[in-house]
């Protein structure tokens, strides 16, 4: 089995990263990266951290949960990028400090209640299914503005942006169509929710046109740590 450079892999990803800053016109250094750390063990996770990174994307509230108690020596910003079933929500309540995928009220007063209130808010982006597939997560553009509307009067949370993950596509254009309508969704409701200034989008394969349509969040995976 071929050994993963964790380390030549995230300077990898932040040398695309700052090359697609440049080429259109991002200020250096407004692109974040989540390594996407899901299915991999605590050492690479830790070979990663200690190469700089300090972000890191779970998929599963378990396997999160058990992460963070393993590498509690550690200053992780822990993000939670998977669907979330409300009966484990208590799991990674205080463990994450972000939640990318919330599309659910009912999720979202869960996580406020459970939320320690000396912690700091939980910061969460709402998911848009954006690319209208039926097995795909994510709330509808159309009933975005009500679920905003809702969650920002929650305390514990931080309404602070927008996620989607498009229908895959190697078209590069395409790829910048299903971003360009998650940014304008988001421009829509700034007005209303000011705290609002976070893009989460783009992945291994889509990277470069997400930071062209304005990703201020891209979550990587393959890229860092191998193939699943």
């Amino acid at each position: 089995m071929q050994s993963i450079n964790v380390v030549k892999n995230l300077q990898g990803v932040a040398h695309r990263i700052s090359e697609a800053e440049q080429q259109y016109g991002r200020p250096e250094g407004s692109v974040g990266l989540v390594a996407v750390s899901k299915t991999k063990s605590v050492a690479l996770i830790r070979e990663a951290w200690e190469a700089g990174q300090q972000a890191f994307g779970e998929n599963y509230a378990q396997e999160l949960a058990d992460k963070a108690t393993r590498l509690d020596d550690l200053a992780i910003e822990w993000h939670f990028i998977g669907p979330l079933q409300s009966n484990k929500t208590q799991l990674i309540a205080n463990a994450m400090a972000w939640f990318h995928s919330l599309d659910r009220l009912k999720i979202a007063r869960r996580l406020s209640e459970q939320r320690a209130p000396d912690l700091p808010p939980l910061k969460v982006c709402l998911q848009v299914n954006i690319s209208s597939e039926e097995s795909k997560a994510g709330v509808s553009p159309m009933e975005l503005a009500n679920l905003a509307r809702d969650v920002a009067t929650l305390p514990n949370i931080q309404l602070r942006g927008l996620m989607a993950i498009p229908e895959p596509t190697t078209d590069r254009t395409q790829q910048r169509v299903a971003f360009r309508s998650l940014r304008q969704l988001l421009e829509l409701l700034q007005e209303q929710h000011p705290t609002m200034d976070t893009l989460s989008m783009g992945m291994s394969g889509d990277l470069e046109a997400a930071v062209a349509e304005g990703a201020t969040l891209v979550r990587i995976g393959t890229d860092i740590f191998g193939a699943r």
